[in-house]
């Protein structure tokens, strides 16, 4: 987690972008991740690393009369190297790794952008259609799109003359 955007403002200590305090504790959490990359088997870790994966990928929902769209900010990481997946029957997943490049005799100043993994999960409504998904990835921002199975017909009735006899 970054501390650094969180722009909170704790007692009037003006905890913003650039403060010295959130800077010190965001470089803890970053050694304490390094740290943490000779463990990733350790299926506790792999749980907080899902959730710092989901945690860091921003979405929106929206719905329309016929499909609903999930818009998911995928920066840095190409089309291909994105995976979109149903699980479960009705959950689906959206996932993809941005790597940091490694440059040999670079001493980083300030290192913001962030590398490492992105994922989300969504529990698809009963009217979703699986077998109509589409995902296009555009500047950084996934849009997945699910068609809505029509709304069943109402039953419609029927009127039986009755017939005298």
């Amino acid at each position: 987690m970054d501390l650094r955007n969180l722009g909170m403002d704790i007692g009037g200590m003006g905890f913003g972008i650039d403060n010295p305090i959130l800077s010190t504790i965001q470089d803890m959490l970053e050694l304490s991740e390094e740290h943490d990359k000779g463990n990733q088997n350790n299926p506790s870790r792999a749980y907080v690393r899902d959730a710092k994966a989901m945690a860091r990928t921003p979405a929106d929902i929206k719905e329309y009369p016929d499909s609903y769209a999930l818009v998911v900010d995928m920066p840095g990481i190409k089309a291909n190297e994105i995976k979109v997946q149903v699980e479960d029957d009705n959950v689906l997943v959206v996932s993809g790794e941005r790597k940091r490049e490694k440059e040999e005799g670079v001493k980083y100043l300030k290192m913001e952008r962030r590398g490492g993994k992105s994922m989300r999960k969504f529990v698809l409504p009963e009217n979703a259609n699986l077998d109509a998904i589409s995902a296009v990835s555009r500047d950084g921002v996934l849009t997945v799109a699910v068609q809505k199975f029509p709304p069943p017909q109402a039953k419609k009735h029927k009127t039986i003359e009755v017939k005298a006899g």
